[in-house]
C-alpha cells in the first residue's frame, strides 16, 4: 500500500475565502457554512470529531454528532459516565473538527463544555425515536461488553421494564454538553496547496478578532 501517492487536488469552484465576506460573529458564520452543507448533500454534515483529554494528559478522539448551534455555542448529547463524560467531568476542554469532503472544507473549534440544563435535556431525550432511548438505558457505555447478546439481552430488559408505549424516563446519568468556543477556523482547500484558512479568536473583551493563516 502506498499512502504517499494518495492526494487530491482541490479545484472547487467555491471562491476565495475573503476577510470581508465573512461575518463578524464565528458562529453565524458557521451556520452558513452549515448550510452550504446541507445544500450540497454531505453525507451527515453534523458529525464531528470530538477531542478530550485524558487522566493522563493524552488526547483522546471521537465522532459524535451535533444537535443544535446557539448563539453561545455547540450542543451535542452523550452518555455522561462514557469515557468521554469523566474526561470531559475532570478536564473541560475540548475541540471540534468538522470535516466535509464534498466542498473541500473543515472548521476546528476550541473551548471548554459546560452541562445542558436538565430541561433541555429532558426535551432532547423525549425527541429520540423510542429505541434510541431504551438504548441509551441498556447501553453502559465505554465498559467492557462480553458479547453482543449481552448488549441485545439488556435492551431486552429495558423494553419489557418500559413496555411498548409507556413513557422512557431520561437515564441519569445521560445529557448534553455546551461547547463554549474561544478559538473558531475555517479552511477552503485551494490548488497548489495554497488554501485558505481564516481564524476568530475570543479576546479579553470578549470581542472575536478575525486574522488569515498560513496553510
Amino acid at each position: 500500500m502506498i499512502l504517499a501517492h494518495l492526494r487530491r487536488a482541490y479545484t472547487l469552484a467555491l471562491g476565495d475565502l475573503r476577510e470581508r465576506d465573512f461575518d463578524s460573529d464565528p458562529i453565524s458564520q458557521f451556520e452558513k457554512w452549515f448550510t452550504q452543507a446541507i445544500k450540497a448533500k454531505v453525507l451527515e454534515p453534523n458529525a464531528m470529531t470530538l477531542s478530550t483529554i485524558k487522566a493522563d494528559g493524552s488526547p483522546a478522539s471521537r465522532v459524535v454528532l451535533l444537535k443544535a448551534v446557539e448563539p453561545r455555542g455547540f450542543v451535542f448529547y452523550t452518555n455522561r459516565q462514557s469515557a468521554k463524560g469523566c474526561e470531559m467531568a475532570a478536564n473541560p476542554k475540548v475541540a471540534l473538527t468538522f470535516l466535509w469532503l464534498e466542498l473541500a472544507r473543515q472548521i476546528r473549534i476550541e473551548g471548554t463544555v459546560e452541562q445542558t440544563t436538565q430541561q433541555e435535556s429532558e426535551e432532547y431525550f423525549h425527541s429520540r425515536p423510542r429505541d434510541s432511548q431504551l438504548g441509551a438505558w441498556a447501553s453502559h457505555q465505554s465498559e467492557v461488553l462480553e458479547s453482543h447478546e449481552v448488549l441485545k439481552k439488556q435492551f431486552r430488559e429495558v423494553e419489557k421494564k418500559y413496555g411498548q408505549s409507556g413513557v422512557v424516563p431520561l437515564p441519569p446519568f445521560w445529557g448534553g454538553y455546551r461547547v463554549l468556543p474561544h478559538l473558531i477556523e475555517f479552511w477552503q482547500g485551494r490548488p497548489s496547496r495554497l488554501h485558505d484558512r481564516l481564524r476568530y479568536r475570543l479576546e479579553s473583551d470578549r470581542t472575536w478578532r478575525l486574522e488569515r493563516l498560513s496553510p
